[in-house]
């Protein structure tokens, strides 16, 4: 008579042991991988959310480099780039009725200084720069090319007119120093130039 309560008091704790607290640790367990899950779903949906937003982001940087590279000297590697910038000055100058004595290619220099925003003075009358220029995207890095032009003009008025065209075209250029003489003090017409041009490089 004895036995019979013991027996069930002890198949009652094995139930509660093996059964009861194995099930309860199942759930737990069921319970926290839910969560989790749920966590991560939450994240995804929040991350889905944003994605109109990033997708314009995106469209507007993209829009950004290229109005920032439209404003750089083209060419790959650097020594075709300056030779870009050789030949559009010297369109230049030749179709404002200029004739070009000498020419020369300046070595590249990289750029120390960080770009300016748009509208800022330049910080030195040297800066090769000017007030045309746009901040660079962070880790971007730019070199200064140069081209030295000697050339005649029939007057001051075509000097006028390539110094104009030079300040105020894309790719940007900036003519950074400039020696003008008479030809003939007898007939002040005719000029001989000394021009140096430069532009930004942003290549390899």
């Amino acid at each position: 008579m004895l036995a019979v309560p013991v027996l069930l008091v002890l198949f009652s704790l094995v139930i509660y042991e093996y059964v009861y607290l194995e099930v309860k640790a199942e759930k737990a367990s069921i319970r926290e991988r839910r969560d989790t899950k749920m966590t991560t779903l939450n994240k995804y949906i929040a991350v889905i959310a944003e994605r109109s937003d990033l997708e314009k982001q995106l469209a507007a940087l993209k829009e950004q480099e290229k109005s920032l590279k439209v404003k750089l000297v083209d060419g790959e590697p650097v020594s075709l780039a300056s030779a870009n910038l050789q030949g559009i000055v010297k369109g230049i100058v030749t179709g404002r009725g200029g004739t070009i004595t000498s020419e020369r290619i300046g070595k590249p220099e990289d750029l120390e200084k960080p770009l300016l925003p748009p509208g800022a003075a330049a910080p030195d009358a040297k800066g090769a720069l000017g007030k045309k220029t746009a901040k660079p995207p962070e880790g971007q890095k730019y070199q200064v090319l140069s081209v030295s032009i000697d050339a005649t003009f029939p007057d001051a008025a075509a000097l006028s007119d390539i110094l104009y065209s030079i300040e105020t075209r894309t790719p940007y250029l900036v003519v950074k120093e400039l020696d003008a003489r008479v030809r003939n003090f007898k007939e002040p017409r005719e000029l001989m130039v000394r021009i140096d041009v430069t532009g930004l490089y942003g290549g390899k």
